[in-house]
């Protein structure tokens, strides 16, 4: 009976120091960030990261548990075989979960969650961001971890019970009550709230948060959050939320009257969206970024309208996308592209123009299954795609396909071939060569990034010189905007926002006249604002306001993973909701409160809706 009962026991302890070594690993391999962190604040990031630890360990000590607990009953070396084909397999899980978290944290700035499921359904396309030479280290990271987690959990076997006990109806009844016991790390403690990620949180460092939360228990949570969109959030009676809401969006009474701004010369241009991969604001110099990165994009900001104060609603292109094409608010927690029957309900341009007589197509270099986008975009309104499968493999140099000076090449002779007297039309174009691990035709500049940027730069403005001097030109109306930004500089932090600044450029012959946008807006107000030009309806983008008509409020709202940054003219603030807490405001005060509030009562509205689809 005592050894039943100190086995889980020596177990549950067991399981703690190999999942402990887990945080100063982390912080090791991550050493740029945690270069700077003193001795005490990597013993913090142990300690604290004990709590969720404890969690797992009691997850991993269940199923032990109630074997020995059976074999009370059914002696024999049956427990002790299926014990090391246990550590075995955990083993090996364990390490396969901490090897990926730590190789894909460096590129998405989070811990393990579901994301990684979602961009798993096109394994080939979710590993093209990571160098050849990863595999190796990570491979060979793998199988020295799985082989000391399992020799170090085979020194366990010797605690096994292998002889019938003389009691087994008493041992029963103190195995369920250690079983009752094991479940208070399990929930988290005996306090009123259970395990969350937000337990470990304790500095002001979000790197040190991020080292200290355990990568088995980011994904577990993570998965378990994916359904019940609508009681996520809650943070406001629904009257409040409405009110809240009403304010940013709403048209006062007091300009009902006054008519949109027009900027352009046409209210049935030619339009083309380009989606520009990673082109953060911060390499652009027109928009305070680094100077002669994109002498292109430059220069032909001064023949277009230009909004300067434009930012991504998210940090990944699935979301970011939706946010252009569908005027859609980004969600910090899952992506409405992994749903395609909630995405498919979604009003977009496409449709919108489509009830208009337009035809609508698509054009990317890469997979275009890769995150549910085939599905997305034909769901979405568009009649045609062409995708990677439609150039020669001699074209497809990219891990990600097809580079963007092929790309932009097709779209020219697309488009010049275009008559003027066809069918209104929309093409969307998705660039990729600045994506991970910007490896393309060009070497003008050694920071491997800022040298993709300026290759699709210099791509771009090869195809305006060439498409301007078409009869293509008069009448087109060109949409350039980032799908999100990149941390860049390195010392960005992912929920600062500078990370979300991005560049939005109307051009093309369609534009009245050239100006500079001050107004602050995000990627979402792009699908209002167009239409309102074209004197098209857009009261069902709900999330989207018309810049160059008398709205709501001047504001932008972005999200990374559980938290939501919200900016206007006089400030910003930026929320964590794993740690309830502000990470970062300025200028503070109450109207940084208020800025918090907004921030939740627009995310609480969009699970509300999410989850109604």
């Amino acid at each position: 009976m005592r050894n039943r009962i100190l086995f889980p026991i020596l177990l549950f302890i067991g399981w703690l120091p190999l999942l402990a070594v887990q945080k100063p690993l982390f912080m090791l391999y991550n050493w740029e960030q945690a270069a700077g962190c003193t001795a005490g604040e990597w013993l913090q990031v142990v300690l604290h990261g004990l709590k969720l630890d404890c969690t797992i360990a009691g997850y991993l000590t269940a199923l032990p548990l109630l074997a020995t607990l059976v074999s009370a009953w059914l002696p024999g070396t049956w427990l002790r075989r299926g014990m090391k084909a246990y550590f075995g397999v955990m083993a090996v899980l364990i390490s396969l979960i901490f090897i990926v978290d730590v190789a894909l944290y460096p590129y998405w700035g989070f811990r393990l969650d579901s994301t990684l499921l979602f961009y798993l359904e096109s394994p080939k396309d979710a590993m093209a961001s990571v160098p050849v030479w990863m595999y190796f280290t990570q491979g060979l990271f793998f199988l020295l971890y799985t082989s000391i987690s399992y020799v170090y959990l085979r020194t366990l076997l010797r605690f096994v019970p292998s002889e019938r006990g003389r009691r087994p109806a008493l041992t029963t009844v103190a195995m369920l009550l250690l079983g009752g016991l094991m479940f208070i790390p399990i929930r988290g403690g005996v306090t009123t709230s259970t395990a969350n990620v937000g337990m470990v949180y304790f500095s002001q460092n979000q790197f040190l948060n991020h080292a200290a939360i355990n990568p088995c228990f980011s994904l577990i949570a993570s998965l378990s959050k994916q359904q019940d969109f609508a009681a996520q959030f809650d943070f406001f009676p629904e009257e409040k939320r409405k009110e809240i809401v009403g304010t940013l969006y709403e048209r006062p009474d007091s300009c009902r009257d006054i008519p949109t701004r027009k900027v352009l010369n046409t209210t049935r241009p030619n339009i083309l969206i380009l989606l520009m991969e990673s082109f953060s604001a911060n390499t652009i110099e027109v928009l305070g970024g680094e100077p002669g990165v994109t002498p292109n994009l430059n220069r032909l900001s001064r023949e277009g309208i230009l909004f300067s104060n434009a930012y991504a609603n998210s940090f990944r292109t699935d979301r970011g996308t939706v946010a252009i094409l569908n005027g859609y608010l980004a969600q910090p927690t899952t992506s409405i592209m992994k749903y395609p029957a909630k995405s498919q309900t979604l009003p977009s341009i496409a449709k919108s123009l489509g009830a208009a007589g337009y035809r609508s197509e698509m054009l990317y270099g890469g997979d275009i299954n890769f995150t549910n986008m085939q599905s997305y975009f034909y769901s979405s309104g568009y009649s045609a795609i062409t995708s990677d499968k439609d150039f020669p493999l001699t074209d497809r140099l990219s891990k990600w396909g097809a580079n963007d000076d092929v790309t932009f090449h097709y779209l020219y002779n697309v488009l010049s071939e275009r008559k003027a007297d066809a069918e209104p039309w929309m093409t969307t174009f998705l660039t990729l060569s600045s994506h991970e691990p910007f490896e393309v035709p060009y070497h003008r500049l050694e920071d491997p990034y800022l040298n993709s940027v300026a290759f699709t730069d210099s791509c771009f403005g090869a195809f305006i010189d060439k498409i301007r001097e078409t009869p293509v030109w008069d009448n087109l109306l060109i949409v350039l905007v980032a799908d999100h930004g990149y941390r860049y500089p390195h010392d960005v932090k992912e929920y600062e926002p500078r990370r979300y600044h991005v560049p939005i450029l109307w051009l093309g012959g369609a534009v009245e006249k050239a100006e500079v946008v001050e107004t602050y807006c995000s990627q979402t107000d792009i699908a209002a604002t167009l239409l309102g030009q074209m004197e098209l309806p857009h009261e069902e983008f709900t999330f989207s306001k018309d810049i160059f008509s008398c709205h709501g409020e001047d504001f932008c709202f972005y999200t990374f993973i559980n938290g939501f940054g919200y900016m206007d003219k006089g400030g910003y603030a930026v929320f964590d909701n794993e740690g309830n807490r502000i990470l970062v405001e300025e200028p503070g005060g109450p109207a940084s409160e208020e800025r918090i509030a907004k921030g939740k009562a627009l995310l609480q509205t969009l699970y509300d809706d999410l989850g109604s689809r």
